[in-house]
């Protein structure tokens, strides 16, 4: 088998055990719109993480590039990343950690662009494992033994939820782990379906207005100033076609500066993507948009990956970053 075909064939693999597919593209990803424009897709997630994308593009960053956006919603990283290998879109945002069992695989990919960050504050992130008001679980630790929901399995969310876990001085090992959609998670929560939940915003700031306690900030918990995910593209494209790799990696840049510099606007391109009380925009704790990506983060993801079994060796990082 050729190494194209083994990477097509590794990527096969991953769409069908991913669970975040409706990407449907109707149009080939790179074509020129009729106002000579190129057409771009990028699969995202309905997530605060990618607000500065949709805030870039809200601020000509992409026109004046030459680019016109079409985002295509996704569930979680293990289904976006062989969408990009297989062309079904150019780029990307994923978590690392699916990045790095994808770069495990075999699979071509170039990070182009950092994505969010932990705001390294315990209690006061982006993201976090959530219980019941009621619940008897008091912190990480506690999760031994219970059913903990992600919004994809095997993947950043139950590994660093692990590390909360040994952190705390729990058996990591002996968690079952759910895997939800975000948007579905605390509904599974009140019903008693599981015992935790791993979220970010703006679920998050909806889960502390129910009244659930935040008990772990597993993002915090796994390394300083965590890089968690990225923008990528396929290394196909960014051999092929440079110059539109520049271009959107520059207005991506753009972007995340204007994010990091308008937290309100933030906020407010949130409602325009998900499906949130207006209401709790104000309460929502924001991840760091970072201009750079923080590698020794990724060394530790990639470590954790190996320890929970997630991938067989640990790859060379050197060729996926920029």
């Amino acid at each position: 088998m050729t190494k194209a075909r083994a990477a097509l064939a590794a990527a096969s693999v991953l769409l069908l055990t991913a669970c975040g597919g409706g990407q449907t593209p109707s149009t080939s990803p790179g074509t020129s719109s009729s106002a000579g424009a190129t057409t771009v897709k990028v699969s995202v997630i309905p997530i605060i993480d990618v607000a500065p994308i949709y805030l870039g593009d809200q601020q000509g960053f992409f026109a004046e590039e030459g680019l016109k956006l079409e985002l295509v919603s996704a569930q979680g990283g293990a289904a976006i990343v062989p969408a990009v290998v297989s062309g079904q879109v150019e780029f990307g945002f994923s978590n690392f950690t699916s990045l790095i069992i994808a770069k495990s695989k075999g699979l071509p990919l170039k990070v182009v662009a950092p994505g969010a960050a932990s705001t390294g504050i315990q209690g006061k992130d982006f993201g976090g494992v959530v219980v019941k008001a009621d619940s008897p679980l008091k912190t990480a630790a506690d999760l031994a033994g219970k059913r903990v929901a992600v919004n994809t399995l095997n993947n950043i969310n139950d590994t660093t939820v692990r590390a909360s876990i040994r952190a705390a001085g729990g058996d990591a090992k002996n968690v079952t782990f759910t895997e939800l959609a975000f948007p579905d998670m605390l509904a599974a929560l009140d019903k008693g379906n599981v015992d935790a939940v791993q979220v970010v915003e703006p679920f998050l700031a909806t889960a502390k207005k129910n009244g659930d306690r935040v008990i772990a900030s597993n993002y915090v918990d796994t390394a300083p100033d965590l890089t968690i995910a990225g923008y990528f593209t396929s290394q196909q494209t960014a051999t092929a076609k440079p110059d539109l790799v520049k271009r959107f990696t520059s207005a991506m840049q753009k972007s995340l500066k204007y994010a990091t510099d308008n937290p309100d606007a933030v906020r407010k391109v949130l409602l325009t993507y998900t499906k949130i009380d207006p209401a709790l925009t104000g309460s929502l704790t924001l991840p760091t948009y970072p201009a750079e990506i923080n590698s020794a983060s990724l060394a530790t993801l990639s470590k954790l990956a190996l320890q929970d079994g997630l991938i067989q060796t640990a790859p060379d990082l050197s060729g996926l970053l920029p």
